[in-house]
């Protein structure tokens, strides 16, 4: 199929296209790198009287170290982060989910702004916003605003974006002192949507986990940061995989859907917790990285 008619434009300012937006009068969508956007158009799942291209506005495709903080450009393409030596050092479970996002041809076009906004349950880059607690920033016709990463995803599809609102910057903080972490995802095939995935930091002690992050996602409509079992670990040591297994079992409640069951999703996430848990303890003692 072919996208039903619309008005197109590729505005040179940020401004410039927040007009647009708002000319739209909420039937405009934004394209960046257009993966995600062209096969809902194609398809005809989305119908827009107006797309705003924002390849032509300067100065959105940057990764700079700010203090304690990583920002990067809404158009910052996928392949840039995967190969970022600046994101290697300071994000490494961004570094580490980055290959597992589609194939290489999407993550040369696909954008950290056009993932984000389109908000797939089952896409890395939502879950690794949720994971660093990320702050983004977005403009529209009120001026700019920040928005926390777990308050901007409100279900499958769909944030707390107004209409005429662009993702424009997001910042990630750095988790100084997690020296042992882990990525954890299955799908059908390499490439494919993740049927279950977990993102895992920790700081030792002494022996024993004083601090910790989890996120997952493909288990629920959003990604999900589980507070409960980050708690559950303190004071965990190296033997503790199978019981943060159970605990992040208990942590989710998926559907089923037709590649595969609730119950299987929620067996498969627990096993990705307990993996996560050995790598992560194996670099925080100073093993593989």
């Amino acid at each position: 199929m072919k996208p039903a008619a619309f008005a197109y434009c590729a505005p040179t300012s940020l401004d410039e296209a927040v007009r647009a937006l708002q000319a739209a009068d909420g039937d405009g969508k934004v394209m960046a790198g257009g993966q995600s956007l062209m096969p809902l158009l194609n398809f005809r799942m989305t119908r827009p009287t107006m797309v705003v291209d924002l390849t032509k506005i300067p100065d959105l495709s940057f990764i700079e170290q700010r203090g304690d903080r990583v920002a990067i450009g809404a158009l910052t393409r996928h392949a840039d982060l995967e190969f970022s030596a600046l994101i290697a050092e300071r994000l490494p479970v961004m570094s580490a989910a980055m290959p597992h996002v589609a194939h290489l041809a999407i993550r040369n076009r696909g954008t950290i702004g056009g993932s984000l906004s389109h908000a797939d349950p089952a896409a890395e880059l939502p879950m690794l916003a949720v994971f660093y607690s990320a702050t983004i920033r977005a403009q529209g016709p009120a001026g700019r605003r920040d928005i926390a990463a777990e308050d901007f995803f409100v279900s499958a599809l769909a944030t707390c974006l107004d209409p005429d609102e662009i993702v424009f910057e997001i910042e990630f903080p750095v988790l100084e002192t997690h020296t042992g972490w882990a990525f954890e995802e299955v799908s059908r095939r390499f490439g494919d949507f993740a049927l279950a995935c977990i993102a895992l930091s920790i700081e030792t002690r002494d022996g024993a986990i004083v601090d910790a992050r989890v996120a997952v996602m493909g288990v629920a409509d959003t990604p999900l940061r589980l507070r409960d079992a980050e708690q559950a670990l303190l004071g965990a040591r190296g033997d503790a995989a199978a019981a943060f297994g159970a605990v992040v079992r208990g942590c989710v409640a998926p559907n089923s859907d037709i590649h595969v069951s609730a119950d299987y999703r929620r067996a498969l996430i627990g096993a990705l917790a307990e993996k996560a848990f050995t790598r992560a303890w194996q670099r925080a003692a100073g093993g593989p990285k």
